[in-house]
This record gives structure tokens, C-alpha cells and sequence, in this order.
């Protein structure tokens, strides 16, 4: 692509919130992530991990549902198939401030199917679209859902054009769509993420022949020149592993994707900004130790020199006794 389609792409897609997602990733996105990748891109769309309407309804839902207004535009990720409890839920995320609730239809678990949500959800397309038609009355924020392009052996283009068309007449018009079928049995969730073979050309057709639908890519996306290749053909990708191992990754998505010209920061000032919000993290004294921060910024310096001490030191140290900031501040590379 030439530089000037590229910023002919830009100028046309500045104001796409999903031109470029951060994947929910169970264990992962949680809040200090989310907000150590916004240190990092200001456009980004963030999504947090998935969390059930079950542990929303009857668990400590604050815990699930605080985060930072700094992480915005931020989306909460649901779990469940029941109509009236997962209304309630998306009405408790938009009071709390969420920028949309996301609907997961794509995880192929087995505690996620033997709860009836999730990938298995793609059999039930009448339930999927009952289920965002009362989220939507709920709610004023947007209502997405995100899936596979099949499940099983019902995996046919027909079928998932039937999915789609169903869901999409209850209210939904933004598809997050794994470019992957899902195994229900058979294969574990990490398997489910690489074994299937990815098939863009499936998610392609889907935007063709729902041109009014939002459409967004996820799936084996690892660099933002893939990523411009593929919003040739949808409205958003969403990235999820490499954004999390390699998150240095996401310092040019602001220009490449959202026409922000601000130079984008360096991984010393991301650690300038970040080390303020851990202290402030720790002072709290919540319960939050310091490696449940600092593992999501084991990466920050892949690829750079000094990358592996800065992994080892935080790995070795943080779990100590009296493990406190300074752990961070000696792990950082000498340049800094």
C-alpha cells in the first residue's frame, strides 16, 4: 500500500473507535493491564477479560467491574445466556461507565459450555439474538457480540450467514469474528487458538455481504502491517498475544489507525507514567501485590538490549518478602 492510501485509509477511519482492538484475554486484560496499555496507545479499544453474569450478579461485583477512566474507550466482556440476567448486567456496566458490553460467543471451554455460553452459543442463534435484544432495551450503549465462524461440524458458510443475519436483526451491529472455527471437544482452548486453520477469506465475505454491519477481524494478527493489510476488507482487527507479550507493539497504532500525529511515547516515559500508578496501587493496600502488576510488563522491552535482565530481575524479585517499586527501578535497562 502506497503512503498516500494509507493516509487516505487513516483520514477516512480516524473516528472508528475498533479500528484497532486489544483482545479480552481471560487472566490477562485485567485493569492494571488496561491501563499500562493506554499508557501506551491513546485510541486503542481495550476489552476486559471475560467475566460471567453468574459472578456479577451473586459475586463482589465491584471488583469485576471498577476500572480506571483513563482506560477509555473501554468494553466489558459478558458471559452468559440468560436474556433477563445478562440485561441486568449490561445495565449495571453502563452505569459503571463502559463504552459498550461484548457478548462472548467464541470461547470453546469446557466450563464455559457446561454453563451454557461462549462458542456452543453459535448452535443457538434465536437464543444469541434474544439474549442482545434485551441487553439493547437495557442499555444505551452499544451491544456487540463475539464469535467464531463456526463450531464443530457446523461450520458452513450458511450457517454462519444465518448467525450473523439472526443476531443482527436483534440489534447488533458490531461482529468481532475469530477467523477460526472452534472444536468443542477434542481440543483445549490454547489448541482452539492455533490448531484451526484461520480463514480470513471467511470474515472477508462476511463484510461483503453485510456491508452495513461493522465487521472486526480477530485472529493470527502479530504486526500492524498485517493488520492495515487486512482492514483492506473489514472495518477493525483485534489483536490479542502479541499485544500482551510484545505490548511495545501498540505505540504506532495511533498514527497508523487514528491520524494522531502525537509522537508516541518512549517505553522509559511509559515507565515514568506507570511506576506513580503502581506506588498508588500498592499504598491502597487492597490486596493488590506487585507481580499482579508487573507480569503484564514483562514485554515491554522485547526485542530491545537488556530485555532479558529486565524479565529475569522482575521474575526473581518480585515475589519476595518486602518486594516493594524499587524492584521495578533496578530492573529497568541502564539507559534509563
Amino acid at each position: 500500500m502506497s503512503q498516500a492510501q494509507k493516509n487516505h485509509n487513516n483520514s477516512l477511519n480516524c473516528n472508528n473507535l475498533h479500528r484497532l482492538c486489544i483482545a479480552p484475554m481471560l487472566d490477562w486484560t485485567d485493569r492494571h493491564c488496561r491501563y499500562f496499555h493506554r499508557l501506551i496507545s491513546q485510541h486503542a479499544f481495550l476489552y476486559t477479560e471475560m467475566v460471567t453474569t453468574g459472578a456479577l450478579i451473586h459475586g463482589e461485583h465491584h471488583r469485576f467491574l471498577q476500572f480506571n477512566a483513563v482506560e477509555k474507550p473501554v468494553a466489558f466482556q459478558l458471559g452468559g445466556s440468560n436474556p433477563r440476567e445478562l440485561a441486568h448486567c449490561a445495565k449495571m456496566i453502563e452505569d459503571y461507565g463502559y463504552d459498550e458490553v461484548n457478548l462472548n460467543v467464541g470461547c470453546p471451554s469446557d466450563r464455559v459450555q457446561n454453563g451454557r455460553f461462549g462458542a456452543c452459543l453459535m448452535a443457538e442463534p434465536e437464543l444469541v439474538a434474544e439474549c442482545v435484544a434485551a441487553m439493547a432495551q437495557a442499555v444505551s450503549i452499544p451491544v456487540t457480540v463475539k464469535s467464531r465462524i463456526g463450531i464443530d461440524e457446523r461450520d458452513s458458510y450458511e450457517e454462519l450467514t444465518h448467525f450473523i443475519s439472526t443476531v443482527a436483526a436483534a440489534g447488533c451491529e458490531t461482529f468481532i469474528i475469530h477467523a477460526r472455527k472452534a472444536w468443542l471437544s477434542g481440543l483445549s482452548p490454547k489448541q482452539n487458538r492455533d490448531i484451526p486453520p484461520l480463514r480470513y477469506d471467511v470474515v472477508y465475505q462476511i463484510k461483503q455481504d453485510f456491508p452495513q454491519l461493522e465487521i472486526i477481524l480477530n485472529g493470527g494478527i502479530t504486526t500492524l502491517d498485517q493488520a492495515e493489510d487486512v482492514l483492506q476488507h473489514v472495518d477493525g482487527v483485534m489483536v490479542g498475544r502479541e499485544a500482551y507479550h510484545n505490548p511495545y507493539l501498540l505505540a504506532d497504532v495511533d498514527r497508523r489507525f487514528y491520524g494522531d500525529s502525537t509522537e508516541p511515547r518512549s517505553r522509559e516515559m511509559i515507565m515514568e507514567l506507570l511506576i506513580p500508578y503502581i506506588k498508588e496501587q500498592l499504598d491502597l493496600n487492597d490486596g493488590v501485590r506487585l507481580n499482579s502488576i508487573t507480569r503484564h510488563i514483562l514485554g515491554l522491552f522485547h526485542g530491545e538490549p537488556g530485555a532479558r535482565g529486565w524479565r529475569r530481575h522482575l521474575s526473581e524479585n518480585v515475589c519476595k518478602p518486602g518486594a516493594d517499586i524499587n524492584v521495578i527501578l533496578n530492573a529497568l535497562p541502564p539507559r534509563l
